[in-house]
């Protein structure tokens, strides 16, 4: 059975200690598509909007999630939706270790209506932001609900809502 790094203990509680063990590099943070912004502090709450599957040259993953898109695919898309969604933090607050707790999110998955396995895609940013975080800070409250389109056709869209240290 393969165990994460911060599952198995062998890594210490720096975020970027955590995704350099899991062999992630940062990409720079992608662009809003339309008219937002890609965060929002307010207080000691930061909020970012969507991110979907966007690799780190500008391909986006497309496509209907239980038709041309299986679920092992989607959670790697999830999963990469993840480290942009960190990207997004990292541009926003400097050093991933002000993140005092990820709270929220929400998960969206460009699904065909007879698609039932949503958390298991959303699941690959959830398991991801716990493996970088760790097991005080990443655990959060959570949504995987389906859609009909997404902007794009994209695979998935993540929304966050995380709290800061003072």
């Amino acid at each position: 059975m393969n165990q994460s790094p911060a599952a198995a203990g062998t890594i210490s509680t720096s975020p970027y200690e955590r995704l350099a063990a899991l062999g992630i590099t940062l990409p720079a943070s992608p662009p809003p598509i339309a008219n937002f912004v890609t965060h929002v502090q307010e207080g000691n709450m930061l909020y970012l909007s969507g991110q979907g599957p966007r690799e780190a040259d500008g391909f986006m993953h497309v496509g209907k999630v239980g038709a041309e898109v299986g679920v092992e695919a989607a959670y790697t898309h999830a999963k990469l939706t993840g480290i942009n969604l960190l990207a997004v933090m990292q541009e926003a607050l400097g050093d991933l270790s002000r993140v005092k707790r990820v709270v929220k999110l929400l998960g969206m998955v460009n699904a065909v209506p007879d698609f039932l396995d949503h958390p298991a895609v959303i699941n690959g940013c959830s398991d991801l932001l716990i493996d970088v975080f760790g097991e005080e800070v990443g655990p959060h409250a959570r949504s995987a609900v389906g859609f009909g389109s997404l902007p794009g056709n994209i695979t998935v869209e993540i929304e966050a809502i995380v709290a800061l240290r003072d």
